[in-house]
C-alpha cells in the first residue's frame, strides 16, 4: 500500500450521521451569515444589471467556476441574458465576447485568482462594468469591483477547511438570490419562463392550448336529437370517444351522450331501442373555447370528474372535443 494513502477508519452509523449534520449545519449557517450581510450593494448590483443593455458574463475557476456556470444558466433562463466563460479561456481569446455593454460578474472565494486577475484590467478598458462575488472584500478582485457581493463564511464544512464546502454553496445561494431579484424586478412570469422551457412539463402546460391536441369537430361523432338511442350507441362507439355530440335541429349544440348517461338511462328505462338519444342526453354539457390552455381544460376535467369536454367558442360554434387522453398523449397531464 502507497504509504501516502491514508487508512480507511470505518464509521459506525451514529458517527456517519452525526457528520453529514455537522455538514449541512455548516452551510445552513454560512448562508444566514450571507443573508446577514446583505445590503445596499446588493441593491446596486441589481440595479446595475437591470440597467445594462448587454449580456452577463459570469466568469470563475476551478469549484467557484462551477458555481459561475450555474449562476449563468439560471440567470438566462430567468429572463437575464447570460453565459459562462471560463477566466482561462478568455486570456486567450474569449475575452473578444465582452462589449462595452457588457457586464461581467466574476466569482472567487479568494479574490485572488490569478486567470480572473489577468482579464480585469482588460474588461475595465473595454468599458465593461465588474460584479465580483468573493468571501474577501478587501481581495484585489473585490476591490478592483464596480460592485462587490460578500460572499465569506466562517468555515468550509470539509473537516480539513480546506476543500471548497461551505463557501460554493454560500455563493450559489447568493447568485440564486441575484438571479430571483432580477427575476422580479423585470416582472418576468411562469409563460416567460415557459417560453425557456418549451421542451419541459410547465412549457407542456403554458404553451398548449386546446385547439393544439383537440379533436377537430369533423372527427367527433355527431347524432341528432331524434336520432334512436341504438343508432347513437353506434356513432359514440365508431368515434371512439365514449362520447357523442348531440345536435339541435338548427344543427347547435344541444348536448352531449355519454357512458355515464347510457348507464343512467339503463336504470331509468326499459326498452332502450324506442329512446331518442334527446332524451337521455346530458343538455348544457361543459365546454372550453379553442384558445384556452390545455391545462385549463385538464382542470375542468378533473373538478368535474368527467373525461370528454366539447371545444366551443363564444359564439357556441363546435370546434371539436377534447378526451382526457388526448391530455396524457400531449403531456399535459
Amino acid at each position: 500500500m502507497d504509504s501516502n494513502q491514508a487508512l480507511a477508519v470505518p464509521l459506525s452509523p451514529e458517527a456517519t450521521l452525526a457528520r453529514a449534520r455537522r455538514v449541512l449545519r455548516i452551510e445552513a449557517e454560512a448562508i444566514e451569515g450571507v443573508a446577514g450581510r446583505l445590503g445596499q450593494e446588493f441593491v446596486q448590483a441589481v440595479a446595475l444589471l437591470l440597467g445594462r443593455e448587454g449580456r452577463v458574463i459570469v466568469s470563475g475557476v476551478g469549484k467557484s467556476g462551477h458555481i459561475a456556470r450555474k449562476l449563468a444558466a439560471t440567470l438566462a433562463s430567468t429572463g437575464t441574458p447570460a453565459y459562462f466563460v471560463h477566466a482561462a479561456e478568455a486570456a486567450h481569446g474569449d475575452l473578444g465576447m465582452i462589449t462595452e455593454e457588457d457586464i461581467v460578474v466574476a466569482l472567487s472565494n479568494s479574490g485572488t485568482s490569478e486567470e480572473l486577475l489577468t482579464i480585469v484590467p482588460l474588461v475595465k478598458r473595454r468599458g465593461a462594468r465588474l460584479i465580483a462575488m468573493t468571501g474577501r472584500p478587501e481581495s484585489p478582485l473585490a476591490l478592483a469591483a464596480d460592485v462587490h457581493l460578500d460572499a465569506a463564511v466562517a468555515e468550509e464544512a470539509c473537516p480539513l477547511n480546506l476543500a471548497p464546502t461551505a463557501s460554493t454553496t454560500a455563493a450559489l445561494a447568493l447568485g440564486d438570490a441575484l438571479a430571483v431579484a432580477l427575476l422580479e424586478a423585470r416582472g418576468f412570469g411562469a409563460e416567460d419562463f415557459a417560453q425557456s422551457h418549451p421542451g419541459g412539463a410547465l412549457g407542456r402546460r403554458l404553451l398548449t392550448h386546446v385547439r393544439d391536441v383537440m379533436r377537430k369537430a369533423d372527427d367527433v361523432p355527431q347524432v341528432a336529437t331524434d336520432t334512436p338511442l341504438p343508432a347513437a350507441l353506434l356513432a359514440m362507439s365508431q368515434g371512439g370517444m365514449g362520447m357523442t355530440v348531440v345536435r339541435d335541429p338548427t344543427g347547435s349544440v344541444a348536448g352531449i351522450f355519454t357512458d355515464g348517461d347510457l348507464r343512467r338511462a339503463l336504470e331509468r328505462v326499459g326498452d332502450l331501442r324506442t329512446v331518442r338519444v334527446g332524451e337521455v342526453m346530458t343538455r348544457q354539457p361543459r365546454s372550453i373555447g379553442p384558445d384556452e390552455l390545455a391545462a385549463e381544460a385538464a382542470d375542468v376535467m378533473e373538478r368535474g370528474r368527467i373525461s370528454q369536454l366539447l371545444v366551443v367558442d363564444s359564439t357556441g360554434v363546435l370546434h371539436g372535443a377534447l378526451h382526457m387522453h388526448d391530455l396524457m398523449r400531449a403531456k399535459v397531464i
